[in-house]
């Protein structure tokens, strides 16, 4: 009598693909976006994700300068950080930041505050992000498929 036995999938390294999508993020909330963005990093969009592994794909964001925040939050949400020195707190809110230098670390923080946290595993998930300001991107060899997040759910675009 043969004995069979079913077992939990489990991925292993060599056999991930990693796809390339690109979303235009002109007009997208930013939470509901960044929590999108972090399912697919991490790769749990995938049938066969495993916590441990790096089964996510890659993303390009594309005119991250246009990303829309809901309620009062570009005046009231603010970033700490200190300098290291006495009284060097500084602050910023998404307001400035969004009509700064580098608009896209906006939507950077975000991702990453949805990753899990302090892990090496989070650290090479992130690296498969791709946030730029305006329209163009540098990764057009790869390919990538777009995504229109916008259409899931009517919540998604202001």
């Amino acid at each position: 009598m043969a004995s069979f036995t079913a077992g939990t999938y489990s991925a292993k390294p060599c056999e991930v693909e990693k796809k390339w999508h690109v979303i235009d993020a002109s007009g997208l909330v930013l939470g509901r976006l960044a929590s999108i963005v972090a399912k697919i990093l991490r790769g749990k969009h995938k049938p066969g994700y495993t916590s441990h592994i790096d089964t996510g794909d890659n993303v390009v964001i594309i005119n991250a300068e246009k990303i829309a925040v809901t309620g009062k939050k570009l005046d009231q949400s603010v970033f700490y950080w200190h300098t290291g020195y006495a009284g060097g707190i500084k602050e910023r809110t998404q307001r400035q930041i969004l009509e700064g230098k580098y608009p896209e670390r906006l939507f950077v923080k975000a991702v990453e505050r949805m990753m899990p946290k302090e892990s090496p595993l989070a650290r090479k998930q992130m690296k498969s992000l791709h946030v730029y300001a305006g329209s163009s991107h540098p990764h057009a060899a790869q390919s990538p498929e777009t995504l229109d997040v916008a259409s899931h759910n009517r919540k998604n675009k202001r």
